[in-house]
């Protein structure tokens, strides 16, 4: 367990977390490293997302959408007992609650309006606990798309609620036999498949990852979840932002959407990463699926695989802007183990009825652990994002437990 850096005082607001600089990067990180094939099809998406970004009726469609279909705003829940017990104050922001139980589904409808809007029929995504290929089979089944997905033999065995959910929807879900038969893998077979695909199908990356303009175009569609966040806390906190906001981190995305709302503010970012697949923590820099960013490297440059009871947590690692941010001291990358995310599961399930995801635990493990060391000082306001619901996670829980 441990951090990347030593923390930093926040730096001063500077537009970070805005668009990213030419050639989709941030900083050193980022860019677009595709075939040949692809990189037209990522210059489509690009243009299109835009175009539908700076028209008011794309928006006003995406975020009624948002309100009726998916249930937006998503609550601020404070943490009473657990937060006494702390000794901080400790409130969730519920992306459990949103309809298909994650913030999966904020980017997935983003991005399948802009999949009508390009005139694409199908969409193509990647999954490792499905919560993402949940939404993208929800998007394409309420706008009248096909949807393929793609994901590892091992997620499907553990996480088998969520690909009947797929089908039931009309998905087809796609086993993935190589490799670590997990997240990489399914991402790295959705990529494949888009290159034959590219004329019918759009690839709905589930997270802060990919090739430009992916990471930037799924943060800004995730965006919703630190506004949102914002303005609640304001009404909700005499000083109107927490000292701390918190948030897992695989590829990212859920953590992205949550600190572009604080960004620009005093608070402290922290990116809480699994301890078998900490890309911020650990990585060195390299190129996956089509960005350059921080993975878990041999001393040969070769992808090391990751492992993580969270299977949403389990790729060897970290979206580009989180890199960036690491870089500039503007968030802090953190690891906790599976045993603490079982622990803090438990825990918030029996203090507050709420069982949350085991991405989402590792967030709280780390919560729990900083107040119990002093690394929270008592009386801080700590906003947690509660990235999914663990109904998914039953079955592995119910083996350990």
């Amino acid at each position: 367990m441990g951090d990347v850096t030593l923390w930093r005082e926040p730096v001063p607001p500077d537009g970070t977390m805005g668009e990213p600089r030419a050639r989709g990067r941030f900083g050193e990180y980022g860019g677009r490293y595709a075939p040949e094939s692809l990189v037209e099809a990522c210059h489509e998406v690009e243009a299109a997302f835009r175009e539908a970004w700076a028209d008011p009726g794309f928006r006003g469609v995406l975020a009624r959408l948002l309100a009726v279909h998916a249930g937006r705003p998503t609550p601020l829940t404070p943490a009473d007992r657990l937060s006494e017990a702390l000794g901080v104050r400790l409130y969730l922001k519920r992306e459990d609650l949103t309809h298909t139980g994650s913030h999966k589904i904020n980017n997935v409808l983003g991005q399948a309006l802009l999949a009508v809007r390009m005139g694409r029929r199908r969409l193509i995504a990647e999954t490792g606990a499905g919560q993402h290929g949940v939404a993208t089979a929800t998007a394409a089944a309420l706008l009248g798309l096909e949807a393929t997905v793609f994901m590892g033999e091992r997620d499907i065995g553990r996480q088998a609620l969520n690909v009947f959910r797929m089908r039931m929807l009309g998905a087809e879900v796609v086993p993935v036999t190589a490799g670590s038969r997990t997240l990489k893998d399914a991402t790295s077979e959705a990529m494949r498949h888009w290159v034959g695909a590219t004329g019918d199908s759009h690839y709905c990356v589930g997270s802060v990852v990919g090739p430009d303009p992916y990471p930037w175009m799924v943060r800004e569609f995730q965006r919703v979840i630190g506004e949102e966040a914002r303005a609640q806390c304001a009404a909700e906190l005499r000083t109107g932002v927490p000292d701390h906001v918190v948030a897992c981190v695989g590829g990212g995305s859920n953590a992205a959407g949550t600190f572009a709302g604080f960004a620009d503010t005093p608070a402290r970012l922290v990116g809480v990463e699994a301890e078998g697949g900490a890309g911020a923590s650990r990585g060195r820099l390299g190129v996956l699926h089509g960005c350059r960013s921080l993975f878990l490297q041999d001393d040969d440059g070769q992808i090391v695989e990751a492992h993580s009871i969270s299977a949403g947590l389990d790729y060897p690692g970290v979206g580009p802007e989180h890199a960036h941010l690491r870089d500039l001291g503007r968030a802090r990358y953190v690891t906790v183990t599976d045993a603490e995310a079982v622990d803090a599961a438990v825990r918030l399930a029996r203090t507050e009825g709420i069982v949350p995801a085991l991405e989402s635990a590792h967030a709280l493990a780390w919560v729990i652990r900083a107040a119990g060391d002093g690394e929270l000082p008592p009386g801080s306001t700590v906003l947690m994002t509660l990235s999914g619901r663990g109904d998914k996670d039953v079955s592995t829980l119910k083996e350990l437990l």
